[in-house]
């Protein structure tokens, strides 16, 4: 079972696939980046580009899963509402190629990876290199964040 997961934003996108072979416990990462668009282009431009690349990792890898990280409320309403944007054309993405959406919120994805709804981001991403298997590359903070979508996923779906 293949997933996309996906850490939603405008300027810089999490976005990391996942699979676990039937039988097997553990997943293996099969591509991760951090996604990052021009801060010159106008935001209708840049949610364009973020539905062409989601568009060509689900070409490419073929999942039948996308898991995205549910929004949380914020003061900045520009922020949150380009970030509500980005999310929508993933979600479209994912549903125009018949994947299954699984939605979590930050406090269930630390539940999941981490084991306390309350872990900060660097608990969490000591736990992600210690349930997965990562190249050594540098990784940014959405691409691992991906990486925790897709592991809660696998966590809560049964498969």
């Amino acid at each position: 079972m293949k997933i996309v997961a996906i850490d939603p934003g405008y300027e810089r996108i999490g976005i990391a696939v996942l699979e676990r072979e039937r039988g097997q416990q553990k997943e293996t990462l099969l591509y991760s980046v951090c996604f990052k668009t021009d801060k010159k282009l106008d935001l209708n431009q840049r949610i364009f580009l973020i539905g062409c690349e989601i568009e060509r990792i689900i070409t490419t890898y073929q999942p039948k899963v996308c898991a995205i990280e549910k929004l949380f409320f914020t003061t900045n309403q520009k922020t949150v509402m380009g970030v509500s944007e980005a999310r929508g054309v993933c979600i479209y993405s994912a549903m125009r190629n018949d994947l299954l959406i699984a939605e979590y919120t930050p406090l269930e994805i630390k539940q999941a990876v981490a084991g306390y709804g309350r872990a900060d981001k660097t608990q969490v991403h000591d736990m992600v290199r210690q349930l997965i298997v990562l190249p050594k590359k540098k990784f940014i903070d959405d691409e691992i964040d991906a990486i925790a979508i897709g592991l809660t996923a696998f966590a809560v779906i049964k498969f």
